[in-house]
């Protein structure tokens, strides 16, 4: 079998780069040992994040940092086993957290960000997807009056990036969700982003849509894929599959592929997990508890609850205890009802030290391509980057400068 171009993950990454390429016209296979949207993009809080401008940081403040040491929070834990490993890419992640290259990392992100929704909006479309999407952004919900205060402070400074929000005091919070508890004082409604009820029906939709337009959705394992002469080769279950260009979009299992290749990236997970409640009221829209650290959502299955950060070995079994922490917290604001999984979904997040993903040529071998480190916006930036890889494999001029995404940056 041949085509033009094998992109290796069938996360929203490698489907949307898998469109993008189609739509110039190039053959394309898809190739992945699990179905479309069966990895990290089945698990997330369904945030197509055009108010998240800024990225997430690692944080510098003294307190906060003791606050974590002692590893009792919600929104952030670690595995003491893990740690002495996760250390020098935490040191490095700490030190890009710096004032200076925050705002360089910013940056670099903006014109992504701007585009996330637009792109979605585009394939959303054509993929006939609307009744998955809803445009009613997300609200930000706090318990503290000193924290909301800060809140409110960084939401006007944000309005040079564009952003449209509503500041809301504890009564109009509770009117556009009047199932919180009193223990909310108010909240900051991000107006701009879009929410989705079922990310993994939407990559399955956007890979459906791909082979209703020829495209080849193989089955196969990445780890197979070697240089031939001219170009790669891989091995999927209806046979070899050659092409003179490849693509890595295999989110956090990439490093599997980079490393026997000679390439040293940086790749950290940052793992999180999710469990669908029964509705016990109506949950309107997205919640975020920035203090908890966790989202809850309205899904197709029931209201999912999304945790934060765990830093733990990528292969360890799953351990509930920061999903335990995140729930107590929801409930005291919320009243979910029983669980509806019989296990929490664990799900690992592909993540740079520098907050910014790796997008472009293989420095060292030619018609090898890069995407993946997209940390928690994959599914916020799936389309944007699918696009900006495509107008790089196929020569047309990128809609912004891809040198801030460059591998090149960690040789």
């Amino acid at each position: 079998m041949n085509c033009d171009t094998i992109v290796l993950g069938a996360g929203i990454i490698g489907v949307c780069t898998a469109l993008h390429l189609q739509a110039r016209g190039q053959r394309v296979s898809l190739v992945d040992i699990k179905a479309p949207g069966e990895g990290t993009s089945f698990g997330n809080a369904g945030l197509i994040e055009r108010s998240s401008v800024v990225p997430y940081a690692f944080p510098r403040e003294f307190w906060r940092l003791l606050r974590y040491g002692l590893n009792r929070q919600s929104d952030v834990r670690y595995s003491p086993r893990h740690l002495p490993q996760a250390v020098p890419w935490l040191l490095s992640y700490w030190r890009h957290s710096a004032p200076e290259p925050l705002a360089a990392a910013a940056r670099a992100m903006r014109p992504l960000i701007e585009r996330c929704v637009l792109e979605h909006d585009a394939l959303v479309e054509q993929a006939g997807l609307g009744h998955l999407i809803r445009a009613d952004g997300w609200i930000e919900i706090f318990r503290c009056p000193r924290a909301l205060q800060r809140a409110r402070q960084e939401a006007r400074a944000r309005s040079v990036y564009g952003l449209h929000f509503e500041l809301l005091d504890a009564a109009q919070l509770r009117a556009r969700e009047p199932g919180l508890s009193e223990a909310v004082c108010g909240g900051v409604h991000w107006l701009d982003p879009k929410t989705v009820r079922d990310p993994g029906s939407l990559v399955k939709g956007y890979a459906a849509l791909f082979a209703s337009r020829g495209g080849q959705v193989l089955e196969g394992d990445a780890r197979s894929l070697q240089a031939t002469s001219p170009g790669w080769q891989v091995m999927t279950a209806q046979g070899a599959l050659s092409a003179a260009q490849a693509v890595i979009a295999l989110g956090p299992e990439s490093d599997a592929l980079l490393r026997p290749l000679g390439y040293r990236i940086p790749l950290g997970i940052k793992r999180g997990y999710h469990m669908h409640y029964a509705a016990a009221r109506e949950l309107r829209h997205a919640l975020c508890d920035s203090r908890g650290g966790y989202v809850l959502a309205p899904m197709d299955r029931g209201i999912r609850l999304t945790t934060g950060i765990e830093f733990a070995a990528a292969d360890a079994p799953a351990n509930e205890i920061q999903l335990r922490r995140a729930e107590a917290l929801a409930r005291r604001l919320f009243p979910l009802g029983e669980r509806l999984d019989a296990q929490p979904w664990l799900g690992r997040r592909p993540c740079l030290p520098d907050m910014l993903p790796v997008m472009g040529p293989a420095p060292r071998h030619p018609g090898l391509w890069f995407n993946f480190g997209h940390a928690h916006h994959g599914l916020t930036l799936g389309p944007v980057s699918g696009r900006l890889l495509a107008e790089l494999i196929t020569g047309e001029r990128p809609f912004t400068d891809p040198a801030p995404y460059g591998a090149e940056r960690f040789a």
